[in-house]
């Protein structure tokens, strides 16, 4: 985003100020680029939000999704447009109103999952409804794992997104669907065993699990009616069958504090979640337990996480949550030499002049680098993007919005594909 903003041919006519309160990081970040003022802040500190939202066209919040609300709000105060990457959540969605009424862009979900997959779903979507086509089903996955360039690793997956966001994926409320006309409800303790299987050309076989609200979306994308709406998160085969053992055994639990912290080890967190036996080992117990055949791989998964050493796990205090997190950071944060990939992939059936048509739509973007990620370009290059847009007077809906207008989506997917970060399209008639 930072060098977008900065090394644009638009550049010249505005100023750009970045906030963070690692001020070294963002320095760090910042020095490649003389037009970009860096600068420490607090911005937890309502005065300093105020003193710095005050001196802006457009605020564009990166910051944690719960801060976006507080940071609307003093947005809607002193009249500042806004663009976030983040879901438009309730409390947004309720300033809609004031928002238009003050003449101001609230642009939201404009990132990559929420973001690009609205923008090339809209852009789908017209094309098809241009040719008078009927949808009948939508189906859209976005995850971001490891390259396969990256050194081995039967997780196939690292952290390329918020560790703490990862640990409690599903755990935030009713994931929601529509299937063949039936609507559907997975509770978080079966999530991670309803998957769905897809191949993407040239990159392999991936598995996906549902996530969120998808019926929020019908309207959203004009789709009112449609029998099968499910949207979801994409992972390598296998890590949805290993993460459901965190979950099974309450390891990704975020809702009170354990005992004894301090002189926890790997082995001993494992073990607070089994029963007492005298002799049996730990891993006997969870073999037992969740009924893992000893010959499964699943075995040979917690081993290289080392999640059977007696290694302390060095926090003083925390939830399981917390601690799974942090003894999952010592194998799952991106070294040098590893790379991720962003993957998404839609598929879309469709009925036009009595027949009927699968397409399928998938998106690969690799990173270059442990600092420039694909998740860093997928990220923020739409932000900017968007960001660019609402500078220029380009946007021209007024309130809480997210990307679904050609006059957005329009503009930033070719400049997506410019970056390189392009769709490849395959359409096939269904017998």
């Amino acid at each position: 985003m930072i060098e977008y903003l900065a090394t644009h041919e638009d550049a010249s006519g505005w100023t750009v100020t970045v906030l963070d309160q690692d001020e070294k990081a963002l320095k760090e970040k910042c020095a490649p680029f003389t037009t970009i003022h860096a600068q420490g802040a607090d911005l937890s500190d309502p005065d300093t939000r105020a003193f710095w939202i005050q001196k802006a066209d457009v605020v564009v919040s990166m910051l944690p999704a719960f801060m976006h609300i507080e940071v609307a709000k003093a947005c809607l105060e002193y009249e500042k447009h806004l663009v976030t990457a983040s879901y438009v959540s309730p409390e947004m969605a309720a300033l809609h109103e004031e928002a238009k009424a003050k003449n101001l862009v609230f642009l939201n979900e404009c990132g990559v999952d929420p973001g690009i997959d609205h923008m090339s779903t809209m852009e789908i979507l017209e094309k098809l409804r241009a040719k008078g086509a009927e949808i009948t089903s939508y189906e859209s996955f976005c995850g971001g794992i490891l390259a396969p360039e990256s050194p081995s690793n039967p997780w196939q997956y690292k952290f390329t997104w918020n560790p703490r966001n990862v640990v409690l994926a599903g755990a935030g409320g009713a994931v929601k669907f529509i299937q063949e006309g039936l609507y559907k409800f997975i509770p978080y303790h079966k999530l991670f065993r309803r998957t769905e299987f897809m191949t993407i050309p040239g990159y392999g076989r991936f598995e996906g699990y549902a996530n969120r609200d998808s019926l929020k979306y019908i309207s959203a994308y004009g789709l009112d009616g449609i029998p099968t709406m499910y949207r979801g998160t994409l992972r390598r085969p296998g890590f949805c069958r290993a993460w459901d053992v965190f979950v099974q055994l309450g390891a990704t639990d975020d809702g009170y504090q354990m005992e004894g912290v301090s002189t926890m080890t790997h082995r001993s967190f494992l073990n607070s979640f089994l029963a007492y036996h005298a002799s049996d080992s730990v891993e006997l117990k969870l073999m037992h337990y969740l009924q893992i055949p000893q010959d499964s791989e699943l075995m040979e998964l917690f081993e290289w996480l080392g999640l059977f050493t007696d290694e302390p796990v060095g926090l003083q205090k925390g939830s399981p949550a917390q601690i799974l997190q942090a003894i999952l950071e010592k194998k799952w944060t991106m070294t040098e030499e590893d790379r991720d990939m962003l993957v998404m992939w839609h598929r879309i059936f469709y009925r036009q002049d009595g027949q009927t048509y699968r397409l399928e739509s998938s998106m690969v973007c690799k990173g270059k680098t442990v600092q420039n990620t694909a998740m860093a370009f997928t990220v923020g290059l739409p932000v900017a993007m968007a960001t660019r847009l609402v500078a220029k007077g380009l946007v021209q809906d007024r309130g809480v919005l997210m990307p679904l207008k050609k006059e957005v989506y329009g503009p930033i997917l070719k400049e997506l594909a410019d970056w390189g970060i392009r769709f490849d399209e395959r359409v096939n008639q269904e017998s």
